[in-house]
């Protein structure tokens, strides 16, 4: 059984100017032709009055209750990024499985732990229930009874419910709970929904029932929820935090030092992971990769193949880190976390396979916290990098603060949670160019620059 690992939120820092280099005058910054996205796209019909309206003067409300049921071939990204933004947000997620076992292996082959099976939620009372997509598990998602009575009865009781990507057309119109109501999905199945119903926004908010396009939307469609649970503020401050948002003068992705990834074969990624790790950056990462037919290995550093991560997932490695540490990757990189970065230093065959990274001049990053590990390593001695602002001053390099992610010759970087797609599209634009990395971004519904 996987121990409990308990997630730490860091605070917001202030924001720090734009190239910060300690030890050296800074370089000129380089600006790439990744431009920002433009703002979130949420549509909103007129709300009904539910039974989430909070009564004035009211004593606190107990802790909001949320069910994201998976199932084999669920959208993991979509499933990982619903339960962790809305756990940082204070809610109550419950992962629960309608498979035979709680272990579910998703759509891009990541290995999923729930929390409990279905049947166990089956009289509980839940603030929101959101249903992730993916083929096949959509359609596993709908043919459980179980599920089908929570998510008709939460409908008719006017609570909050949800869906994306697949699963508006697949799930929630055969229980008809798509009726007079506005409502979009992934663009493969957007021919299915009634037409004058039929919506093209990012989410689409409908009374009860929001609905989103893709796993390039999750974070919208997440935060969405986030606010009509919690209020705007606790959006804005989770969003904040996330780094989901640019500001117009902050570039997605920026290139210096520029180097080709040569690589004559489908490149060979090592994810190494522990207790603590960033479970959203794991789970992005790999996703997104794999889309790519970028060979992707996840090494557990623990003892055991499972991991707990920040936001208290369970996620079953490939192999663990002795096991991977007999191959050659032509791409290491290490997700954050503040609690998975410490256990992840303490690794020794990890820091080998570091040093003989840099010795070979292959490729190598790091997201958020994991910068510190690299530095410890002296891999990023000489380079630029863009860095989340909690762990920027107790980085020597050179920064660039307006890029959400660098590229520095053999080296990728980048801020935190909010920037990883990127972060994984850029890596997929090294490896097999732009045409490769815009098909992947137009795959999950993610905006990405024309040129």
């Amino acid at each position: 059984m996987l121990s409990p690992w308990r997630s730490l939120l860091s605070p917001t820092a202030p924001p720090a100017t734009e190239i910060r280099a300690p030890l050296r005058p800074p370089n000129r910054y380089l600006r790439s032709p990744l431009r920002s996205p433009p703002p979130r796209s949420v549509a909103r019909t007129a709300p009904t009055l539910s039974a989430t309206t909070t009564a004035v003067s009211s004593p606190p409300s107990p802790k909001k209750k949320v069910l994201v049921p998976i199932a084999m071939g669920t959208e993991e990204m979509e499933a990982v990024v619903l339960a962790g933004v809305l756990r940082r947000a204070g809610a109550d997620v419950t992962l629960a499985s309608v498979e035979d076992g709680l272990e579910v292996e998703a759509s891009c082959g990541s290995r999923i732990v729930a929390d409990t099976h279905i049947a166990s939620c089956a009289d509980q009372v839940f603030d929101l229930v959101a249903l992730p997509g993916g083929m096949p598990g959509s359609v596993r998602l709908r043919d459980s009874d179980i599920l089908q009575s929570i998510t008709v009865r939460q409908a008719e009781e006017k609570r909050l419910y949800g869906a994306i990507c697949a699963a508006p057309a697949v799930v929630l119109m055969p229980w008809g709970l798509h009726k007079r109501k506005k409502i979009t999905c992934h663009p493969s199945f957007i021919g299915d929904l009634p037409t004058f119903r039929a919506v093209e926004s990012n989410v689409q908010v409908s009374g009860e029932l929001t609905t989103s396009r893709g796993p390039g939307t999750s974070f919208q469609f997440a935060l969405s929820f986030v606010e009509q649970m919690f209020g705007p503020h606790a959006a804005e401050d989770v969003d904040r935090i996330l780094m989901t948002q640019i500001d117009g003068d902050f570039e997605r992705s920026a290139e210096v030092n520029e180097l080709e990834w040569c690589i004559d074969r489908n490149p060979r990624v090592l994810i190494p992971i522990a207790n603590g790790s960033e479970e959203m950056e794991i789970i992005i990462l790999v996703d997104i990769l794999r889309r790519a037919n970028i060979n992707v290995v996840l090494a557990s550093v623990e003892k055991s193949p499972g991991i707990v991560g920040s936001q208290r997932m369970k996620i079953v490695a490939d192999k663990s880190i002795t096991s991977a540490s007999n191959s050659k990757y032509d791409l290491i990189i290490l997700p954050g976390g503040t609690a998975g970065v410490e256990r992840l230093h303490r690794s020794r065959i990890l820091k080998k396979l570091l040093k003989e990274q840099k010795q070979a001049g292959r490729m190598y990053g790091g997201v958020c916290s994991s910068l510190k590990v690299l530095q410890l390593q002296g891999l990023l001695e000489d380079k630029i990098v863009a860095a989340c602002p909690a762990v920027a001053n107790e980085l020597t390099c050179k920064i660039v603060e307006r890029s959400n992610n660098v590229i520095d010759g053999n080296l990728i970087t980048g801020k935190g949670i909010g920037t990883v797609v990127d972060f994984a599209l850029g890596i997929i634009r090294k490896f097999f160019g732009h045409g490769r990395a815009k098909s992947v971004a137009n795959g999950i519904v993610f905006e990405y620059p024309k040129s």
